[in-house]
């Protein structure tokens, strides 16, 4: 990052004390821009035009913001120090915080003893997936093949937000899973291709599913999955860990590395294992759209509250390792949101305040550039309620909010 606001980046305490007291416990954090070499911008994100390409050759474009990270991007031997990584605003103009030793400083103070006393860190992050193209057809490992590569698991999901997508790009079509009756030998049959060049069209043997605005998917990890060309709204556990198994996407070849990247290299070359890494069961679930699709509903206390002044729907509720809410404030209203867990958050629409903060959503972003639409709420704030005005006459206040794992609220436990 080379523009001023990111030049200076530290974790000393007296900052670390000041951001969350000057907040009330509510901290503002800098937008965490994320190239990806495989993928083709899809330019929603709110970055400037002249922005999407702002690392050296071969780093690729911008198509991911990670919102609410304690973890870094795995991109390569070129990746930057803070990739992927959020880092707190001091709220005196000092150096950036960055987020997971923001989290270690303040424990169990910060996301909760609940969260702390089980991960002893952040364990989940979002993040806006833009490609103009679909993403490859890719699996995240479950906890147990992931500790092969000493890393956690991955489960994730997606909500396609109708405030970023003014388009739905070129292939606004996800495969997810695979058809009922697929079986292993056909799919390593496609894996042998990756070496052979070109398509090895892994994904006749998935099912595709046309995207629906204001609806989302659930991906436990060991599904695979090539997600549409639309800016997706991503909560997930935090990790980068992944195996491609499509060899074409974006018009390109995919490099096959990128197929044995998280794998032992004691089973490089062993196809078996990739498909060990799969859960067979849940890609060739007859019954894949009943468990695993996601049609928002009202929170119990949005919808005890009639709607008026606002309204709050769970967009993504299946999974234990996170959860995600939409909240709409209508204009001109001020509401006080109560929460039982710790949670990050970005403004897709409007603007107002946000307990003691200003917060507006992001129209067009430099890279480098800081913003008022991104923020975390610890637990006690959540708890206590968060006061939140629209100053607008006009256009509602729209605020989308990542949790943690087991959210209180919904009862969902591992």
């Amino acid at each position: 990052m080379t523009n001023s606001a990111y030049d200076q980046v530290a974790a000393r305490s007296s900052a670390m004390d000041r951001a969350l007291d000057a907040g009330a416990g509510i901290v503002r954090l800098a937008p965490a821009w994320v190239p990806r070499a495989f993928c083709t911008p899809g330019r929603r994100i709110r970055l400037h035009p002249d922005d999407y390409f702002p690392f050296e050759q071969g780093r690729g474009g911008i198509d991911e913001r990670w919102l609410a990270s304690a973890v870094r991007a795995d991109n390569g031997p070129k990746t930057g120090p803070y990739e992927g990584l959020s880092l707190v605003v001091d709220p005196d103009g000092g150096a950036l915080i960055p987020f997971d030793e923001f989290v270690g400083y303040h424990k169990a103070e910060l996301i909760g003893s609940r969260i702390w006393d089980r991960h002893n860190k952040w364990p989940m992050y979002s993040k806006f997936f833009d490609n103009a193209q679909a993403l490859p057809f890719h699996v995240h490992h479950t906890d147990e093949k992931a500790a092969l590569v000493d890393k956690p698991g991955k489960p994730e999901a997606y909500y396609y937000s109708p405030h970023m997508n003014n388009h739905l790009g070129l292939q606004p079509i996800s495969f997810l899973g695979f058809q009922a009756e697929v079986t292993k030998e056909q799919v390593k049959e496609r894996l042998a291709r990756f070496a052979d060049g070109g398509d090895n069209r892994i994904t006749d043997l998935a099912l595709g599913y046309r995207t629906q605005l204001g609806t989302g998917w659930d991906i436990p990890a060991g599904v695979l999955h090539a997600p549409a060309s639309v800016c997706t709204y991503e909560p997930q556990a935090a990790c980068d860990v992944f195996c491609m198994c499509e060899s074409w996407s974006n018009n390109r070849e995919v490099d096959e590395a990128l197929l044995w990247k998280d794998v032992p290299a004691s089973h490089h070359g062993d196809l078996d294992f990739i498909v060990g890494l799969l859960e067979w069961d849940l890609n060739v679930d007859p019954y894949f759209v009943s468990n695993r699709f996601m049609t928002p509903y009202a929170t119990e206390q949005s919808a005890a509250d009639g709607g008026t002044a606002y309204s709050e729907r769970w967009i993504v509720f299946r999974s234990t390792a996170f959860s995600a809410k939409e909240l709409t404030v209508r204009p001109g209203q001020t509401v006080t949101i109560t929460d039982t867990d710790a949670y990050g958050l970005i403004v897709v629409q409007g603007q107002g305040t946000l307990g003691d903060h200003e917060v507006a959503a992001a129209t067009l972003l430099r890279f480098g550039q800081l913003s008022q639409d991104e923020f975390f709420v610890s637990e006690s704030a959540a708890r206590d309620g968060v006061r939140i005005t629209n100053r607008s006459q006009t256009d509602d206040l729209v605020i989308l909010k990542h949790f943690g794992p087991e959210n209180g609220e919904l009862g969902r436990h591992a």
